[in-house]
């Protein structure tokens, strides 16, 4: 486990690293919705990355005359720890249900949130522990917000009753369609 921490720099540090990392990945999963029809959750992750970024400025702005430590880039990724070109990273995209990935940002939401209850519990500073409070209160609305938002998205990402009546299912995806139209040999 980390060591304590003791100071409002290294906590500024981490709380940005968070921060970021959870906007940058609302706006990814944002992007990915709207490119598949998902217009609601689109709208969702837009609003979470909207939230995000704002949080993130804001921690800017109250940090922005201390000398922040260096953390690792990949601290706090949420689901890999290469560039975002990596093929790790498309393939999360190509398989991933729309349940998958918010269940990918619920548990992001909620390390963070035990990330800052740990600071809070275990900082010797006072200062930074009423600001670990403040985070860890506000990362357990974001869990509120994504569990509830879970609630709305099916388990297996696919609505069958839909696609079966509209003649769809499970065998036109393995090519039984053109099975059936190709006749006799």
């Amino acid at each position: 486990m980390l060591e304590p921490i003791g100071s409002v720099e290294e906590f500024y540090a981490h709380a940005l690293a968070i921060e970021r990392e959870s906007a940058r990945c609302y706006r990814e999963f944002q992007e990915h919705f709207t490119d598949r029809g998902e217009e609601v959750l689109a709208g969702l992750c837009g609003n979470f990355a909207h939230f995000e970024e704002d949080h993130h400025q804001l921690l800017l702005d109250r940090s922005a005359h201390l000398a922040l430590p260096e953390l690792p880039p990949e601290r706090y990724c949420w689901m890999e720890s290469g560039p975002p070109e990596c093929a790790d990273h498309d393939l999360v995209y190509r398989v991933a249900t729309p349940r998958q990935l918010l269940e990918i940002a619920l548990k992001a939401e909620r390390n963070a949130r035990r990330f800052f209850e740990w600071v809070a519990g275990t900082t010797a500073s006072d200062e930074v522990h009423a600001l670990a409070d403040e985070m860890a209160r506000e990362e357990a609305e974001h869990v509120q917000w994504v569990t509830r938002a879970l609630e709305y998205v099916r388990a297996d990402g696919v609505d069958w009753d839909k696609l079966l009546a509209a003649g769809g299912g499970p065998g036109l995806a393995l090519g039984a369609e053109r099975r059936l139209h190709r006749g006799p040999k």
